[in-house]
């Protein structure tokens, strides 16, 4: 197992990199490992709401940036530029086709399984978290996202890659691009964040977070 110090070093290498070096280039093997990390990430009944689109081409970068105000410097110069979709109703509403084929196909349980989950499922979205809108539904499925995330983010800094998560952009106008130029289907994807991968340029500040203390409240 890793020690403990090697995993704290990481958080503590890790920082939101604003501009990167241009000439480093992630290998295959790094990259697709990170991807693997976002993979194997856990997701709420394990329904992995999640895509990603690895967009290298310059041009489609230069029109993303028309929507993505806080990614303009992170467009031009990251190693891997990653966009985090989630996936919409169509796929994650309680009766979608998607789901009985994952839970048959992918997860493999038996008939009476895919039944009591998927009962369990429904009332899990109607009555407990109360997911009966399109936008609730979204958001509840970009938390699940946000996980796969995180661990991109630790896997890369595992292994000496910089990483900037982006929120900065309009969805209006993003989603549109996705649509027009990255052929998404929209009605079914929606774009949670962005991610720009690579090499940084100069160290950052030092990192800076309340105590453990300020945020912890033990119960015993």
């Amino acid at each position: 197992m890793i020690n403990k110090k090697e995993i704290l070093d990481a958080f503590q290498f890790r920082h939101a990199c604003k501009t990167f070096d241009e000439q480093k280039i992630i290998s295959n093997d790094d990259l697709t490992f990170i991807l693997e990390t976002a993979r194997l990430s856990p997701s709420s009944f394990g329904f992995e709401p999640w895509h990603f689109v690895v967009v290298q081409n310059k041009e489609l970068r230069k029109k993303l940036k028309n929507g993505a105000w806080g990614a303009t410097a992170k467009l031009d110069t990251a190693s891997h530029f990653v966009l985090g979709l989630t996936m919409k109703s169509f796929f994650t509403k309680y009766d979608s086709p998607y789901l009985q084929d994952f839970m048959k196909n992918i997860q493999q349980l038996p008939k009476e399984a895919i039944k009591g989950k998927s009962e369990f499922f429904k009332n899990f979205q109607k009555g407990d978290f109360d997911l009966n809108t399109n936008r609730t539904l979204f958001d509840w499925a970009s938390k699940q996202s946000y996980i796969a995330l995180g661990n991109m983010m630790t896997a890369a800094a595992m292994i000496g890659i910089d990483s900037c998560p982006i929120e900065g952009f309009n969805q209006e106008i993003t989603e549109k691009i996705l649509k027009e130029d990255l052929d998404i289907d929209t009605d079914k994807y929606g774009l949670s964040y962005m991610i720009a991968f690579g090499y940084r340029v100069s160290d950052p500040k030092p990192k800076t977070r309340r105590s453990l203390n300020d945020i912890v409240i033990w119960k015993e």
